[in-house]
């Protein structure tokens, strides 16, 4: 680690302590040329991976589109943020145990419907509309036939 004041190549470690909310390592060092003291901190840098999109175009994860895509599902529901936010979070744990570099935008789509099914239906079946591009009303009959016999709710879109 370069002194940040000479800019020195030798520095050396004094204290190291794990920082009060476990995901840090705070190091306290001294540069040996100029004898000034500083902190640094440590911690896991973790990726997100890309989202390739239905026309083969990658963009980066944006956990903000995650959200807008909950809330308008989620308009003037009873669902509480908290609820909300441990979806998302638990879409974003998905997503990093994965480890993969891509994933579809399509696979992120139905990780959002199962979350927003367990939380509510009427948000479920508000993004199912969009999301699957309903053209008639015989969609939203499947879409509630699904609702009112979650066995029946195993059905995938075709891959494209």
């Amino acid at each position: 680690m370069k002194c940040p004041f000479c800019n020195g190549a030798d520095t050396q470690v004094i204290d190291s302590r794990v920082s009060e909310q476990g995901d840090s390592i705070r190091r306290r060092r001294k540069c040996a040329a100029c004898g000034k003291r500083f902190t640094t901190y440590e911690t896991a840098e973790l990726r997100m991976p890309q989202v390739v999109k239905g026309d083969g175009s990658r963009a980066d994860f944006d956990e903000a589109k995650l959200r807008t895509g909950f809330q308008r599902a989620l308009h003037k529901r009873p669902v509480p943020t908290e609820f909300v936010d441990a979806a998302i979070g638990r879409i974003v744990q998905a997503l990093l145990a994965r480890g993969e570099r891509e994933v579809s935008s399509r696979e992120i789509g139905e990780m959002v419907m199962q979350e927003l099914y367990k939380l509510d239906k009427v948000a479920y079946i508000r993004f199912a509309s969009v999301y699957r591009s309903f053209s008639d009303v015989s969609d939203f009959r499947d879409a509630l036939a699904e609702v009112e016999q979650p066995g029946k709710r195993a059905r995938k879109l075709p891959a494209q």
